[in-house]
């Protein structure tokens, strides 16, 4: 509890304690089943679309490439991790704009959503990733394999990588914001600058937006004794509500999550987690493709 304290002024002691008697928010731990053949029967209900597009962000090392490969894991029913051996393995993690797509059967079969993952949002005029190039994504214009620069952003005349016509699968339907708890509640003015930045883009595209909370077992001693204790820990109620009022994502569209970074095996626990995510991202992603102009 002492190291907790010492990582989070802005909580008490009071706050940190503990657990509710009552979890705040409830989850369907029995129905990982239920939840996964969900995923695994979607479809987009429009012809026209090939998949969702699913843009993660977030400050370096929140885990982003880490919640792809755990979604792979989930949907593979064994450890993956693609997506951080390729985030990690040039100079520089997720510096270049990459598709995941996820099988789904025999090779060639895949999942109708993907991902992308961004270089890291830091704080700074000059440093992470460049607010526009998020948005020029969010857009369709960007291409796989453009190499992200914190000192520009993609520029229209570079015809490698810049999409002058994207269609409605290049554009993105979701927008994700990924964060650890224990920095979700003390974002820098800089950085929540940025993200407001973004999110306004975001909504003017009509984006649907939400948040994930990674490394909470790590962040609350009560979470870590008990995956199960995630909705009942005061400490991540308290630091979601202040991650909340700091950048505007509402508390019904925040998930936490624990990834699959040290576990070479999965987990009911952590594969429900992972899952009342994915269906919240697959179901407004749906939403917003349906109110989309055809």
């Amino acid at each position: 509890m002492e190291q907790l304290l010492g990582t989070c002024p802005a909580h008490t002691a009071m706050e940190l304690a503990g657990a509710f008697s009552e979890p705040w928010r409830e989850i369907p731990w029995r129905d990982k089943d239920r939840e996964l053949q969900y995923v695994k029967n979607y479809k987009p209900y429009r012809d026209d679309i090939q998949h969702l597009r699913v843009l993660l962000y977030g400050p370096v090392g929140a885990g982003k490439s880490s919640f792809i490969s755990s979604v792979d894991s989930v949907l593979q029913g064994r450890i993956t991790t693609r997506a951080l051996v390729e985030a990690n393995s040039g100079p520089c993690p997720s510096r270049t704009y990459k598709t995941y797509k996820i099988q789904k059967g025999q090779p060639g079969d895949f999942y109708p959503f993907v991902f992308n993952d961004t270089l890291g949002l830091q704080m700074g005029e000059d440093s992470g990733v460049h607010p526009e190039d998020i948005k020029l994504a969010m857009k369709g214009h960007m291409r796989d394999g453009y190499r992200f620069n914190p000192g520009s952003k993609l520029s229209s005349n570079d015809s490698q990588y810049y999409n002058a016509e994207p269609t409605v699968n290049d554009k993105v339907q979701v927008l994700v914001y990924v964060v650890p708890a224990d920095t979700a509640a003390q974002q820098e003015e800089d950085h929540v600058k940025k993200i407001k930045d973004i999110r306004r883009t975001a909504c003017d595209l009509g984006i649907p937006q939400l948040a994930v909370i990674t490394n909470i077992d790590s962040a609350c001693t009560e979470i870590h004794k008990d995956l199960k204790n995630v909705y009942k820990s005061k400490y991540l109620k308290k630091t979601m509500e202040e991650f909340s009022d700091s950048v505007g994502i509402p508390m019904n569209c925040i998930f936490p999550v624990k990834n699959y970074q040290e576990k070479n095996v999965v987990n009911d626990d952590a594969d429900s987690l992972i899952l009342s995510v994915l269906r919240r991202i697959i179901d407004f992603g749906e939403e917003f493709i349906n109110d989309m102009e055809t």
